[in-house]
């Protein structure tokens, strides 16, 4: 049987693994997640949501005197009243670096100011709801400041660089004599991947879900499943047609495994690659070509990104390929570039005539 779109197959596991979840919070908290849910909130959001929360909940049991005879599944809608805005900052400095039990050892877990923000970010959204449904009365969390969130230096692919990395995808010269002999059996897929994803800015979990028929080679379209399941076309350019065409002549001759069939980029075990895999052979490649920058695909992502600002400078055109629901997700990363447009532009004006 032809296997379910990846989109499908992705989204029914994400729900399995949140109902999971949601049995280890509080009672009371699925009527938040099924708030949550009917305001089309992404599978994703609400799994990170539940993991989250859950960590809250339990630093709150074991610091909090007042709950501290409670477990998790005996705290109440009602106790959330008896949370002050002192714990939740005490949990986020918490949060900042502590132990966390995983498997018969504990490991130190991080958290930054993105980190923090998000857990921070679904206490207040949880709050939010049950104050708004009128089953508490206090509200601690909207007191609390967010965490001031940095903007990290875009980086990206210069023009040359870009070309190394993909003369190493397709010669391997530089890899090491293992990465040779595999490469001798990848290489014409891992060329139509990283040409594909820095000649449209796709998300790997874009690419990971393109089925064989979502390509035409007469539009030079393909069509991808944006966050939220929406589907798109994104056009490519003659290079990026060439890579694919070779990619799928050689993909015709291999039989995937069952429940694949459709998957146009396959793994070594012929089934539907993952965005781990397309991680790694990124790094693979942008190790040995481009050794001064961390390369992921979503710096491939940037550095088209960033090339089509450059050449059209129309910041609603970026945020429309890219897929960005709010254009001020797209201004927010390319404000710089912006900025540098502006003092350019002042090089321009001469308001005396030199001699």
């Amino acid at each position: 049987m032809p296997d379910k779109s990846y989109f499908e197959q992705q989204n029914n596991a994400g729900l399995i693994h949140l109902r999971e979840l949601i049995e280890t919070l509080p009672n009371f908290t699925s009527d938040f997640f099924r708030n949550l849910s009917q305001k089309n909130s992404s599978i994703k959001t609400r799994i990170n949501y539940a993991y989250d929360l859950r960590l809250f909940f339990n630093y709150i049991i074991e610091n909090n005197p007042v709950l501290c005879d409670k477990t998790i599944k005996t705290l109440t809608v009602s106790d959330l009243d008896k949370i002050e805005s002192r714990d939740i900052d005490l949990f986020l400095e918490y949060i900042t670096l502590y132990k966390k039990e995983n498997y018969d050892k504990y490991i130190s877990v991080q958290n930054g100011e993105n980190g923090r923000a998000r857990k921070l970010a679904a206490i207040r959204s949880m709050y939010k709801y049950f104050v708004k449904t009128e089953r508490i009365q206090t509200n601690p969390p909207a007191l609390i400041d967010a965490p001031k969130i940095h903007d990290k230096e875009i980086v990206r692919l210069e023009p040359d660089e870009t070309a190394n990395l993909l003369d190493e995808v397709e010669n391997g010269n530089d890899l090491t004599k293992r990465q040779k002999l595999y490469h001798k059996k990848a290489k014409i897929r891992d060329l139509a991947i990283v040409t594909l994803l820095v000649g449209t800015g796709m998300r790997v979990s874009e690419c990971v879900g393109i089925d064989i028929d979502d390509i035409d080679f007469n539009s030079n379209g393909i069509k991808v499943t944006r966050k939220g399941g929406n589907e798109t076309v994104l056009y490519f350019g003659n290079e990026v047609q060439e890579a694919l065409i070779n990619y799928v002549n050689e993909r015709k001759t291999i039989d995937a495994k069952e429940g694949h069939e459709n998957a146009l980029f396959l793994s070594s075990q012929k089934t539907r690659i993952t965005a781990r895999a397309i991680q790694n052979l990124v790094k693979k490649y942008s190790q040995v070509s481009v050794k001064l920058k961390k390369i992921s695909p979503h710096k491939l992502r940037s550095t088209y990104g960033t090339t089509l600002y450059n050449e059209s400078g129309d910041i609603y055109l970026v945020a429309d390929v890219l897929g960005h629901a709010d254009v001020n997700t797209t201004k927010k990363h390319y404000a710089r570039m912006e900025d540098h447009h502006r003092r350019q532009a002042a090089k321009f004006i001469k308001l005396r005539r030199e001699d």
